[in-house]
């Protein structure tokens, strides 16, 4: 979709822009864990393109979960020359999901732009991401065209992303990790969602409000260790599954009632088997042990995905902070003159 194509939305995009001749205040989200070989060469490349957007002011807003290899210590090293940056640095690990949602809403701008610290997500996209949001996108979304990882990888997650756009109840975007552009409004209707627990991707989706995506290569981490493992993944996973559809309850239920037919069949089947032909047909022990097992089995599973949906319910209702901060680092403010 471009919005420039549609003329209501650049109405809206004209009426949102400052008349007071101040500069459009950007804000750049930057969660971290354990990063600290890569923050100096992020934050050079963020200057430089700022340097060429002199139209903007920025606010870096990195959020710490925790680390424990310096990368607190290299901030606040950045923070003592450079006004611009601030630091939220959590009391614990609070995941790779509660994180970087707290900072997001914490960010004040006119728009917000989410991105790792790992450099996979380009910083040099930047430019462009601003020029779609002045053309009135409300937000302007990185997606994944290649990336240097396991091509093996890769196409697991294109495999994912298709499976659960087919289930899901809005339409979920592909090979969309967060990277991107958000405007204000954006980000106080996903505030308004009181969620302690978001699905990103499927909150975009549910808002439905005009986007762009901008196609990019991702290239490979140049330091440190990937903090995505198979739990990591297997939750993000799941939460999309149980955030936005309904389907692997449904098809659940349509299972077990099916399979308890397919089960009653079978013992009829075998009971007038067993009537017509008594003598020749021995009355075995294995289909009996067969059915159990199998049947238990589909019970186990069963109930392992509604425990799914529990979980997520029970996330839902306690109500929990998203991250409990231990400290917060920013450059003085100046008082305006």
């Amino acid at each position: 979709m471009q919005p420039s194509d549609r003329p209501e939305l650049a109405t809206w995009n004209r009426d949102r822009r400052p008349e007071d001749g101040r500069s459009r205040h950007v804000g750049l989200v930057m969660p971290c864990y354990n990063e600290a070989g890569n923050i100096d060469e992020l934050h050079e490349r963020l200057t430089k393109v700022f340097e060429a957007l002199p139209q903007y002011s920025c606010e870096m807003l990195f959020i710490d979960n925790a680390s424990t290899d310096g990368t607190v210590d290299k901030i606040n090293a950045i923070i003592a020359h450079d006004p611009r940056v601030r630091l939220i640095v959590n009391a614990r690990n609070f995941g790779h999901i509660r994180s970087p949602y707290h900072a997001f809403l914490e960010s004040a701008g006119d728009c917000v732009i989410v991105m790792c610290t790992d450099l996979q997500d380009p910083p040099e996209l930047i430019p462009e991401f601003l020029a779609h949001w002045e053309r009135g996108a409300s937000m302007v979304l990185g997606r994944k065209k290649t990336s240097q990882e396991s091509p093996a990888f890769f196409m697991l997650r294109g495999l994912y992303y298709k499976l659960a756009r087919a289930m899901a109840e809005v339409p979920l975007l592909e090979h969309v990790t967060g990277f991107g552009l958000y405007d204000r409004r954006v980000i106080e209707i996903m505030r308004s969602f009181a969620d302690p627990y978001p699905y990103g991707r499927g909150m975009i989706a549910e808002i439905g409000l005009p986007y762009v995506t901008v196609p990019y290569d991702q290239p490979l981490r140049k330091r440190g260790i990937t903090k995505n493992n198979f739990c990591t993944l297997f939750d993000l996973a799941m939460l999309g599954f149980t955030s936005h559809s309904k389907v692997p309850l449904r098809v659940a239920t349509i299972a077990g009632f099916l399979l308890s037919a397919a089960s009653l069949l079978l013992a009829i089947g075998f009971l007038i088997l067993k009537l017509t032909f008594w003598y020749s047909l021995p009355a075995g022990y294995a289909p009996a042990v067969i059915g159990i097992f199998f049947l238990g089995s589909v019970q186990i599973f069963l109930i392992g995905l509604l425990g799914e949906y529990v979980g997520a319910v029970l996330t839902q209702v306690r109500k929990r902070p998203l991250v409990v901060e231990a400290s917060r680092c920013e450059a003085p403010r100046q008082a305006p003159s």
